[in-house]
């Protein structure tokens, strides 16, 4: 188990590390200049735009640059912003929070939502119920998120005006509409995932078994098939967790939200350095735990599983 914790640990390492090289590189290789973008469309010199850069460290060489970017990290520093010179890491926790609410509400929603309506449709098998789910989370896995968000604003905000169409704090009836703009699709995919599951426990010879015995349904499902039928489906919630969190910036930016999605948009938008590899970075590392818990809890639920 420990051995394979430390690999787990390298690898994880190992990922993040490239992460960072990657989005270190695909920034610097975009075109435009950051000392540009900060002096604006106001008539500046050669020699001020020369100077900014040279304040900046934007005239040293690039592997330069970057270890220097990544020998700070290491110290927690992430850096200062270049638009608005405000540290990376407090503006990234300041947000923080507010994406982890969405993606939390959002994965509520979707396994809420999609653990019901495939439980519902892999015991009516064949059933016109089980055609209704099934079309639904088509629909569902099919429609843009933005389209979505647009339709949940009008229907719930403009016609029957009961939650604000702009997510401006942090009430619950804010975090409605854009928890389930993310997650409504997420929940159509779960659906479909905990029905296939459903469907494969539900004729296994022990679930007979457990009928026989005189045992009432809600226990054959919930005791004996639900807890089999969880294992292929831990690692595909694991994943859109992460997703989840990585997803957010359409949706805090539909709805105005404040959060790591939108202040990344933003960086982008300004050319802010410093301020795209930090949220970059702080996404791969919560990417990364995530997949690691989820590997240790897909062998909780399967004692068959070991780690080696």
């Amino acid at each position: 188990m420990y051995t394979y914790l430390i690999r787990r640990i390298l690898t994880s390492v190992l990922v993040i590390l490239g992460v960072s090289v990657l989005v270190f590189s695909i920034i610097h290789l975009v075109p435009g200049d950051a000392a540009t973008a900060i002096l604006g469309r106001q008539k500046v010199t050669a020699a001020r735009v020369a100077e900014l850069r040279a304040q900046l460290g934007l005239d040293d060489p690039i592997p330069v640059q970057y270890a220097r970017y990544l020998g700070n990290a290491l110290r927690g520093d992430l850096g200062q912003s270049i638009r608005n010179y405000v540290p990376v890491s407090k503006a990234i926790g300041e947000q923080l929070p507010s994406t982890m609410a969405l993606a939390a509400a959002a994965l509520l929603v979707a396994l809420v939502a999609g653990f019901i309506l495939g439980i519902a449709a892999a015991l009516n098998q064949g059933s016109w119920l089980d055609s209704a789910i099934m079309s639904i989370s088509v629909s569902g896995m099919s429609i843009p998120t933005f389209w979505l968000g647009l339709l949940l604003i009008m229907l719930f905000s403009v016609r029957l005006a009961w939650f604000p169409s702009i997510s401006s704090d942090n009430s619950f009836a804010a975090l409605v509409l854009p928890a389930l703009t993310l997650g409504l699709p997420e929940a159509a995919v779960v659906a479909r995932m905990v029905r296939a599951g459903m469907l494969d426990v539900l004729g296994r010879e022990y679930v007979t078994v457990a009928r026989a015995k005189g045992l009432r349904e809600h226990k054959v499902v919930l005791d004996h098939a639900m807890r089999n039928a969880l294992i292929p489906i831990v690692t595909f919630v694991g994943l859109q967790t992460a997703y989840l969190l990585g997803g957010s910036a359409i949706v805090e930016t539909l709805f105005a939200r404040q959060g790591i999605g939108r202040l990344a948009v933003q960086s982008i938008s300004n050319r802010d350095y410093p301020m795209v590899q930090g949220v970059v970075l702080v996404v791969a590392v919560i990417y990364v735990l995530i997949n690691t818990f989820t590997d240790i809890l897909y062998t909780v639920l399967n004692p068959k599983i070991r780690l080696k």
